[in-house]
């Protein structure tokens, strides 16, 4: 992002730095000793349903302390990053490690608008129904129209051979064995380059290293721009060499080029949701990784899971049931009859947050700046904040307080994207982290194998099927 757009908006740098001061009042500043330090394998942990608790690897990419409400990408907190950086510069950190120099984040940034260019690959997607399908569904097969286009893994030729396959997860056997297992398991094996096809395009890539992961940094908000286009009856609209990543983002989705204030708030949503631990999406892509499949199968199994209700969408639901309200004078009856139904109530609460999710308190502020600006925005923002009162009143001492999904849908709404696109616009950040993540993990790749109890019986007699 360019540095005047910053110097253009100095009122949201200075929202966010009076959400920082007051966060870190609220909290002391020391990290979890027992969830911050190296592992010494095997580990001993609590592990509840769904993996909760399960310790799966060591990471130096992000930290979420859900007691204190901190978010940290590579050390650096997340207030600073969206106060002081770009989305460009935090993609640079989170997949090569480290803050660029000004050489490095434009050569970045250069790498980025070349690899926003996907002509081919919107043209393909252009073949599907795409008016008629789940934006997220969408979404997935425009990611995998990318690796058919940018990559040669999908040619024949590329296919691994048979001798170096191993088999029925014969990799898992000697870690089942009692007590813990052998150090190194008997089939294990590192992962290797595939060999370039002498066919393939000087233009593709092995789908398997930051040269794919940048693309797919680049290209899935020109794939999410387009598809957004096309569900309006409009055609897809170019990248703009000249604008940066959030600043594209918007102007490929509504063909107008964005205020500096619409492109810095849209750059700090982006940076808010770029990482967040081992979240299911991000889990799935490791999961798909760790079979040494490519980084975009990852990303799509990212996608996939994005999509599911339970992980994704949620900012949607929130613009439904403000809308639902109808109005901040509403909010009291309505939550005392919802509260009488046992309805969740979307928006609130997290998996990982008992306090303030950090991420809600920069864009309860965004949003309600926007407000300021727009009467549609002002009454929902309101009906927003009398719906917070309300609930933390009641539910903030079980740790119940607003998340990341309850004012990013006001603020998405006030720049003229449409609910439907919320979600895609996670994943369009997002990738940033399932792309480190995965390049993190098979550094020292071992494949994702639990085991489940089993709880069946044991002596069944089987029956022909004539008798049964």
């Amino acid at each position: 992002m360019k540095q005047d757009v910053r110097k253009k908006t100095p009122e949201i740098t200075k929202l966010i730095l009076a959400a920082a001061k007051k966060a870190r009042r609220e909290t002391s500043r020391e990290a979890e000793p027992g969830l911050t330090k190296p592992i010494h394998w095997p580990v001993d942990c609590n592990i509840g349903p769904g993996l909760e608790g399960a310790i799966a690897c060591e990471s130096r990419i992000g930290y979420v302390n859900g007691s204190k409400g901190w978010l940290i990408y590579r050390g650096y907190d997340i207030f600073d990053l969206c106060a002081y950086s770009s989305f460009e510069e935090v993609s640079y950190l989170l997949l090569r490690g480290k803050l660029p120099t000004r050489r490095q984040l434009e050569e970045h940034k250069k790498t980025l608008v070349e690899y926003r260019f996907l002509p081919n690959t919107v043209r393909h997607l252009l073949s599907f129904p795409v008016q008629e399908m789940n934006t997220m569904a969408a979404l997935r097969i425009g990611c995998m129209m990318m690796r058919q286009v940018l990559s040669w893994i999908d040619q024949e030729s590329s296919r691994p051979l048979p001798r170096t396959a191993i088999g029925t997860d014969e990799d898992s056997i000697p870690m089942e064995t009692e007590p813990w297992g052998e150090e190194h398991a008997v089939y294990e094996f590192k992962r290797k380059e595939r060999k370039r096809p002498k066919d393939a395009r000087e233009t593709q890539d092995a789908g398997s290293g930051l040269q794919s992961c940048n693309r797919l940094v680049a290209g899935l908000p020109t794939l999410a721009a387009a598809i957004a286009r096309i569900r309006q009856e409009k055609l897809p609209v170019e990248p703009d060499r000249e604008l940066s990543h959030a600043g594209n983002l918007l102007y490929m989705m509504t063909g107008e080029r964005p205020s500096p204030l619409h492109e810095r708030i849209m750059d700090v949503a982006l940076i808010l949701h770029a990482d967040h631990g081992m979240n299911a999406s991000t889990f799935a892509a490791m999961v798909v990784a760790s079979t040494l499949s490519d980084i975009y199968f990852s990303a799509g199994a990212g996608i996939a899971a994005l999509n599911g209700p339970l992980h994704g969408g949620a900012n949607e639901r929130v613009i439904n049931v403000l809308r639902e309200i109808g109005d901040a004078k509403h909010v009291k009856e309505w939550y005392r009859k919802a509260r009488a139904r046992k309805r969740k109530i979307m928006g609130f609460g997290h998996r990982v947050y008992k306090a303030y999710d950090p991420r809600a308190r920069v864009l309860g502020p965004l949003a309600k700046h926007l407000a300021k600006k727009d009467r549609a925005t002002a009454h929902l923002y309101e009906t927003a904040r009398a719906l917070e009162k309300e609930v933390v009143s009641t539910l903030g001492k079980e740790g119940i307080f607003p998340n990341v999904d309850f004012y990013s849908g006001i603020v998405y709404a006030a720049m003229g994207i449409s609910p439907s696109m919320f979600t895609p616009i996670f994943a369009v950040s997002r990738v940033v982290g399932w792309s480190a993540r995965v390049l993190e993990y098979l550094e020292n790749n071992r494949i994702f194998r639990p085991r489940a109890m089993y709880v069946g019986p044991l002596d069944q007699k089987f029956v022909p099927i004539e008798k049964r």
